[in-house]
């Protein structure tokens, strides 16, 4: 009997632990499927945020880049000049009104302010801001907005009429600033990049706009134009957008390096003012040049001394001279420790040739210095003939003596 009762607890325990190892196998296989499922759903998930990523990696690019790495030193720039107006009478001219009614009949002046925008771009952590002179050169207020909103009340360190170009100083550290190029190292066709604040669309986001071209041509120059007697050198010109508020900002390259500063445009009348895919700016290494003067002396210095007089030539000084020339000037005096002087410049030297440009006449030698923003301690490479040869002479422009 207790080996029946034995053999019946045997199979009761069999039993048991049979139904529970199946218990525990089902368990265990539940388990796995819910493992295998969420290892899938994190497989996919992780698969479709590399597709984004390589799907946002495609879109990127040289241009977005530079756009990313330079828009937060592109700044937004509001002037406040004071104008002057004349209002004149009619009959400011009537010398029997001016003669009896001098306080009414009297030219009127008054002064008002008027807004100006533009842009700019810092070039240093400190604050330094670089703009064009007509968009900031006459302030009475200016204050510089960076992206993001944050606003700075502005100081002129020194502004340069001539080279149009003016620097800027807010008070801040640790600011991004953009890195220079090499304005001397252009490739005509290659890919830039201009960033502004056309017509105050800065003000809608608190962003610059970018636009693309490319460089169509470097080296134009200008001269110096008669209304404002400013001298455009050098220009660098693009086919990238520019228009009204995008003067004084950066044009970069494809590095995110500044190559230019944004500064007008060509519309091909007085009367357009829209962009016709003509703009010109100025290039970083005459930036450099200028704004370093103008930080460490407050201006430029063009108060340099020739030293030496010049007339026409003509046939009668050219057969007493014994040559076959008839184009260019005749050195007439050479003042002692002048430029010319120092250069070794003699009178009855004929000029020829200043910089590569070929001097017709007294006028044309003038208008070809005029052209240059000659500045103290800039070298005239000048072509003369001297005893019917012709050579070559450095003149170092030495500043003007009181």
């Amino acid at each position: 009997m207790k080996k029946i009762n034995l053999f019946i607890l045997m199979a009761v325990f069999a039993l048991t632990g049979i139904y529970c190892g199946s218990e525990n196998r089902q368990s265990s296989v539940g388990d796995d499927s819910l493992f295998l499922s969420n290892a899938y759903a994190q497989n996919d998930s992780i698969g479709r945020l590399s597709n984004q990523q390589s799907i946002l990696e495609s879109r990127q690019n040289a241009i977005t880049r530079a756009v990313s790495r330079v828009s937060p030193a592109v700044v937004s720039i509001t002037v406040t000049e004071i104008k002057r107006y004349v209002q004149r009478n009619p009959f400011f001219q009537d010398p029997y009104w001016q003669h009896f009614f001098p306080e009414l009949f009297r030219d009127r002046v008054f002064e008002q302010p008027v807004q100006n925008m533009g842009s700019g771009f810092l070039i240093s952590p400190d604050g330094y801001v670089v703009t064009n002179d007509h968009v900031a050169g006459d302030g009475v207020e200016i204050i510089v907005t960076l992206p993001g909103g944050k606003q700075y009340e502005a100081e002129i360190v020194g502004t340069d009429k001539v080279s149009d170009i003016s620097l800027l100083k807010i008070d801040d550290k640790n600011l991004p600033y953009l890195k220079s190029g090499n304005s001397d190292d252009l490739i005509v066709g290659e890919w830039v990049i201009a960033l502004g604040n056309p017509f105050g669309l800065f003000e809608l986001s608190n962003q610059p706009t970018v636009t693309v071209g490319v460089i169509s041509a470097i080296n134009r120059d200008w001269g110096r134009t008669q209304e404002t007697g400013r001298v455009y050198m050098d220009m660098i010109q693009t086919d990238a957008a520019i228009n009204h508020g995008n003067s004084g900002g950066p044009l970069v390259n494809s590095l995110g390096q500044v190559i230019g500063m944004n500064t007008f445009i060509y519309t091909g009348s007085r009367y357009e003012e829209g962009f016709v895919g003509i703009g010109f700016a100025i290039p970083i290494n005459r930036i450099q040049e200028i704004i370093q003067q103008v930080k460490e002396k407050g201006e430029v210095n063009r108060n340099y001394w020739l030293g030496f007089k010049v007339q026409d030539m003509n046939n009668l000084i050219s057969r007493a001279l014994g040559l076959e020339v008839k184009d260019g000037v005749i050195v007439t005096q050479v003042e002692e420790g002048s430029s010319g002087d120092l250069a070794g410049l003699k009178s009855e030297d004929v000029i020829i040739q200043v910089n590569g440009v070929p001097v017709h006449n007294t006028k044309a030698l003038i208008k070809i210095l005029e052209d240059m923003d000659l500045q103290v301690g800039e070298v005239l490479k000048i072509r003369i003939i001297r005893e019917g040869k012709e050579q070559n002479i450095d003149m170092k422009l030495v500043e003007k003596k009181d």
